[in-house]
């Protein structure tokens, strides 16, 4: 096996080659993040996409600190993350009919406010697209091989040449020592990892809509409602609408406005984000469900929003999947293909890039004779953390859509998600080091991760996994009661 033993950083050529070809499946988030990493890690890459090209478009997310330690091996991406971070950003929130309940502060005192630490943030938005093409450049300054056109129907494995492959729709074959599958929630790789997984609709959707800050020129008091803050109004701020039933965001940053609303599902709902609608569709909804209505100058914001600019995403639930790997372990899922996430859970491009880091480092310790161990290293490592991430995601979407205004008032932190400390402070690559020969050794011998005394959790101390199911947090999330954690300290 491989050196156990990390330094602070190791740029690209820090490790000797692996000889282990790696065969990706899909350019998101996690796709990726794996395709430099695994580069990094010695490990020879290529890449698949089934569109004609990367696509970069898209609106905000949130970026935990634990998924971006490692771009301290990547000094250009570290610059250019740091450029287009939201440096010193501010956040306002108010009552979903308008009126304002916690005033402007920056995200650093927000954070002070309710007992955190602002120097070590949890995380930050982002913008998608500018995250995107980070990533993009990147790649092509590694000279990644990246082939389009190339939607992939079928995953196998060839135990008797130790490989893995995978087919197209015009009948083409690739075959790697590793197929990492990083082609989302409908990844035909369920099949040869243990079925499809059972997606449930949650009964809420999200609008979401990114457009060019100049279209708030046509409503001179939505362009100030709607403004940047600071001193000299030039820095980003994100306002959130709280409940009851519902919750909304806008992010307004130099030459960007996004808004995003979760709302009940509507005839037009869909789980794809290429199907766009109308703004006019969204003001005949929006107050549906709700007793009072939603803020007028929020509505106006809505009127001004571009045609085909608006994504009606529909929301769907699915219980934790305990098996990533096809039986030999040679094809392995990474991010929502293993484990989607709800948006209020702030996890998903989080869980999606530890996953990827996680996973390349395992084969880098693990080397080219030991693929199958590190794969189902990786796993232990991954399993619970991501599980109760999932679970956090309900705890927050009822937080969300339910706020005590009374108690928020005094704690801030009560209006806005959970972001607990077992989440933000891992770093994937630090753990896989510390802990791979311990967690390889009891792969070898069944035992369960989290009876692993010697290995320290990735999850909420105290914490004993139960496995759980959709069944029995779905009353919580729909009557707006407090989801169940289960055991440990989940802040």
């Amino acid at each position: 096996m491989g050196s156990v033993v990390d330094d602070d950083s190791k740029p690209v050529g820090s490790y000797p080659p692996t000889g282990i070809d790696i065969l990706i499946v899909g350019t998101g988030l996690a796709g990726l993040t794996a395709s430099i990493e695994c580069i990094r890690k010695g490990h020879n890459v290529r890449v698949l996409e089934r569109n004609d090209d990367i696509n970069t478009a898209g609106d905000m997310y949130f970026m935990g600190q634990s998924a971006t330690k490692f771009f301290r091996h990547w000094p250009e991406l570290s610059q250019e993350y740091d450029e287009i971070s939201m440096q010193g950003a501010w956040i306002e929130t108010f009552k979903h009919d308008g009126e304002r309940m916690i005033p402007q502060l920056r995200v650093a005192d927000r954070l002070r406010s309710a007992g955190m630490d602002a120097n070590r943030p949890p995380g930050s938005f982002q913008m998608r697209p500018l995250v995107y093409k980070m990533f993009v450049r990147q790649l092509e300054k590694l000279g990644v091989v990246v082939q389009f056109g190339k939607r992939v129907v079928d995953y196998y494995e060839d135990g008797a040449k130790q490989k893995a492959g995978v087919v197209t729709d015009q009948g083409e074959r690739f075959e790697a020592d590793v197929v990492i599958a990083a082609d989302g929630v409908g990844s035909k790789s369920q099949k040869i990892v243990g079925g499809q997984v059972q997606a449930l609709s949650s009964g809420r959707a999200m609008w979401r809509a990114p457009f060019q800050l100049h279209h708030l020129d046509k409503n001179p008091e939505v362009k100030k409602f709607f403004s940047m803050a600071g001193k000299n109004g030039d820095e980003p701020i994100i306002r959130t609408f709280l409940g009851p039933g519902a919750y909304a965001m806008a992010l307004t940053r130099p030459d960007t406005v996004v808004w995003i609303m979760n709302h009940e599902v509507t005839g037009s709902s869909r789980e794809d984000w290429g199907q766009t609608i109308e703004a006019d569709e969204v003001l005949a909804d929006i107050d549906i469900g709700n007793p009072t209505p939603w803020a007028p100058i929020f509505k106006e914001l809505v009127k001004l929003t571009p045609p085909k600019t608006i994504v009606n995403f529909e929301l769907f639930w699915r219980n934790p999947q305990p098996s990533w790997s096809s039986p030999g372990a040679r094809v392995i899922q990474i991010g929502d293909c293993a484990h989607s996430f709800l948006p209020s859970s702030g996890n998903g491009a989080t869980q999606a890039m530890e996953d990827a880091v996680s996973l390349s480092t395992c084969l880098q310790i693990g080397g080219k004779e030991n693929i199958p161990l590190a794969v189902r290293t990786h796993i232990k490592f991954r399993f619970v953390r991501c599980a109760c991430a999932q679970k956090l995601g309900f705890y927050n979407a009822v937080r969300l859509q339910a706020t005590d205004w009374t108690a928020a008032k005094i704690n801030p932190q009560l209006a806005q998600p959970k972001l607990p400390k077992w989440i933000w402070t891992h770093d994937p690559e630090t753990y896989a080091y510390e802990n791979f020969l311990k967690t390889a050794e009891s792969v070898k011998n069944g035992v369960p991760f989290d009876e692993l005394d010697s290995v320290p959790p990735n999850y909420p101390p105290g914490h004993k996994y139960v496995p759980w199911s959709l069944d029995e947090v779905m009353e919580d999330v729909k009557n707006g009661r407090q989801v169940d954690l289960g055991s440990g300290d989940w802040d």
